[in-house]
Parts: C-alpha cells; sequence; structure tokens
C-alpha cells in the first residue's frame, strides 16, 4: 500500500471491512492503486524541483476535477507546498478547499490550525480546532455497524482513538490557547461555548471553566454566570475556583437567600481545600482563607451575627497572611469593625494599624474605621 505525505491513497479490498467501520472518525482520502490518480501522485512524489511540483499537483486538481478525494488531495498538498515557501494566505486558502472535499479530515484540520497559528489568525484556529473536536468526540460515539462483534467493533473504536490521540490532544490544547489569549471578555465566551460543545471531556474543562465564569463577570451577565456555575459545579463538585466565585457572588448579592447560598458555597469550598492538611498547598490555604473571610463577612455585614464572624476571620488572617496582602487586608478590615461592634476597642486597632499599612482598596476604609476606634478609646479613658 502507497502512501503519499502520510494520507493513505492505496486501497485494497481487504481493507474496506475495516474502512466501513472507520466512517465515524474522521474522513480518509483513498485513492485505489492502480488508477490514473494513483500513477500521476507517484509521478509528482518523485519530482524534486518544488516549483515544477506545485504546477505537477494544480494540473492534477483540473485534470481529476469530476474526483473529489483527488482534488481535497491536491489541494492539500498545494497548501503544504505554499506553507514551506512561506505563502500562508496561499497555504490557509487552498487548505480551506482541501477541507471543503473533506472536512472530517484530522490530518488537513491539523494542517490548517497549525498555518492558523503561524499567520496569528485566532478566528480561524478556533474554528479549525472546533472541527476537529467534533471528529474526536465522535470517535467514541459511532454505532456499531450489523453484523460486527462487540469485541472488534470497540477494538476497533479503540485503534481509532489511538490513531486520532495526537491530532486531537494538538487540536484541543490549540483551542484552549485561543481562549487563553483572547482580551474580549464576549468574543471570550463565544469561543468558550463552541469549544465546550466541541471537546465536552477536555483536560483544560476546570481552566476553560474558570475562563467562562471570568469573562461572564467581565460582561456582567449574572444570570449565565450563576447558570455556569451551577453547571460546572454539577459536572465537578469539588471546583475550589467555581465555589468561591459562586460564595463570592452570592455574598455581595442582596436577594433573600443569597447570604445562606454564600456561607454553603464557602463552607464547601473550605471542605474542599482542607487548609490543615500536611499536603495542603499555598492554593489550598489561600482558597480556604478567602472562604473563611467570606462567611465573617456574610456574617458581620448581612447577618449581624458579629460573635461567630470573628473566629472565621481571625482564621482567613492567619491563613492569608504572608500569602496575599489583598486577601489579608480585606480579612483585616472585616475583623477590625467585628472588634469595633463587640467595643472590643483594643483589639480593633491592633488588627486595623496593621490593616492601614497595606496599600489595599481597603487601605482607606481601615483608616477611617481605625479613627473612629481610637476616638472611642479615648473617649472611654
Amino acid at each position: 500500500m502507497k502512501r503519499y505525505a502520510g494520507v493513505l491513497t492505496a486501497v485494497c479490498f481487504c481493507f474496506l471491512f475495516l474502512a466501513a467501520l472507520a466512517g465515524a472518525q474522521g474522513s480518509k482520502i483513498e485513492i485505489a492503486a492502480g488508477t490514473p490518480e494513483d500513477h500521476d501522485l507517484q509521478l509528482i512524489t518523485d519530482e524534486k524541483d518544488p516549483a515544477k511540483k506545485l504546477a505537477m499537483y494544480q494540473d492534477f486538481v483540473q485534470k481529476y476535477s469530476s474526483n473529489p478525494a483527488a482534488v481535497a488531495y491536491g489541494n492539500w498538498q498545494i497548501s503544504q507546498t505554499y506553507q514551506t515557501s512561506g505563502d500562508l494566505n496561499k497555504a490557509l486558502e487552498y487548505g480551506d478547499k482541501a477541507l471543503g472535499g473533506a472536512p472530517r479530515n484530522l490530518d488537513i484540520l491539523v494542517s490548517q490550525a497549525s498555518i492558523a497559528q503561524q499567520t496569528k489568525d485566532n478566528a480561524k484556529l478556533m474554528d479549525y480546532s472546533v472541527k476537529g473536536g467534533e471528529v474526536c468526540s465522535s470517535i467514541g460515539k459511532q454505532p456499531k455497524p450489523d453484523g460486527v462483534s462487540d469485541e472488534s467493533f470497540n477494538q476497533q473504536v479503540a485503534n481509532e482513538k489511538d490513531a486520532a490521540k495526537n491530532s486531537c490532544d494538538f487540536l484541543e490544547s490549540t483551542g484552549f490557547n485561543v481562549i487563553a489569549n483572547e482580551n474580549d471578555a464576549k468574543s471570550r465566551m463565544a469561543d468558550i461555548e463552541r469549544y465546550t460543545a466541541a471537546f465536552p471531556d477536555s483536560k483544560f474543562q476546570e481552566q476553560v471553566g474558570n475562563y467562562a465564569m471570568y469573562s461572564l463577570g467581565q460582561l456582567n451577565d449574572k444570570t449565565r454566570l450563576v447558570a455556569y456555575g451551577e453547571k460546572t459545579l454539577a459536572a465537578n463538585p469539588n471546583s475550589l475556583p467555581t465555589l468561591l466565585l459562586l460564595a463570592n457572588f452570592y455574598g455581595d448579592d442582596t436577594k433573600p437567600g443569597s447570604a445562606a447560598k454564600a456561607i454553603t458555597y464557602a463552607q464547601k469550598a473550605i471542605e474542599v481545600a482542607k487548609p490543615d492538611a500536611p499536603d495542603a498547598d499555598k492554593s489550598r490555604k489561600l482558597s480556604a482563607g478567602v472562604a473563611h473571610t467570606i462567611v465573617g463577612y456574610v456574617y458581620a455585614f448581612k447577618q449581624d451575627k458579629t460573635t461567630p464572624a470573628i473566629p472565621e476571620l481571625k482564621t482567613a488572617a492567619a491563613l492569608l497572611k504572608g500569602r496575599d496582602d489583598q486577601q489579608y487586608a480585606r480579612a483585616l478590615y472585616g475583623l477590625g469593625y467585628a472588634y469595633g461592634k463587640l467595643n472590643k476597642l483594643t483589639e480593633a486597632r491592633d488588627v486595623l494599624s496593621e490593616a492601614v499599612k497595606i496599600q489595599s482598596p481597603w487601605q482607606k476604609i481601615s483608616e477611617d474605621l481605625l479613627g473612629k476606634v481610637n476616638a472611642a478609646r479615648a473617649k472611654g479613658k
């Protein structure tokens, strides 16, 4: 059996049975051995001069214009020739023509994605990634043909997945990189929706979910943000970023019942983070610290439960100190407020004095509160 540039071009009768099973994976470009097309391709393959080879492929496409497989293969080879010579716009043009005849061919999709990477055309790169993802996802969903045993069918699907793995991994990674590098929230969210449909079991699932919620937060689309967060937790109940985002959202929300939801999500985040475990790293301790802060703030500012707020905020401060100055300052301000409300003015002064040393959004309000606390202490004396 002959191969031209890695694409199967010769087929014998013994291959037809396997080809019938392979329909869901991506289309194969098949040209039967011994045909005029096969003969001409061999002549082109033997040609060493790049310019002559390009002209021969162009003639090949015209000569066999009634053969979709020949046209698709010829256009793909023209695309690769232009890519090698540096004419990337022509390479994309002819690659798209090749995809017109073989839209589910993973080799061509990977080739086009690599060219789109070179041209930094992220819109096209996402297009190729999504189309490839749809092909990759379909491999395990294809129906079993009649007359084929379960064992043979399962083995064939496993073989197809293995054969497609490198291509699918590449397309999955390039699509994710488009999302990660997109600065416009609306465009990023549109890419995310297409990507998640094409790669439902992506290894980047959690990161994509985080980008989605960040994007929806930028767009101030609270309804979609909550819906996406709940959907993410349904698939992964232990997603720390999602738990914290929803806890923070509900902590700021003024609707009835939101405060209780904020506490539920934050306490779940603490449970997942396990900050006291021997293997707890900086990220888990930070997550737990933020979660304790949210609980403390809800108690102190939303539910008028000042006493239970203090241990939450003290724990938060201990976890955040030296790890995140901004969040540490936030916890200190909340703790100073709670101490002041309980008339524990010395304790309030101590934590607020530390908070005002940190440049943060809470620095000014900590200064203001510290002034009030000091005035109250002076008056008490």
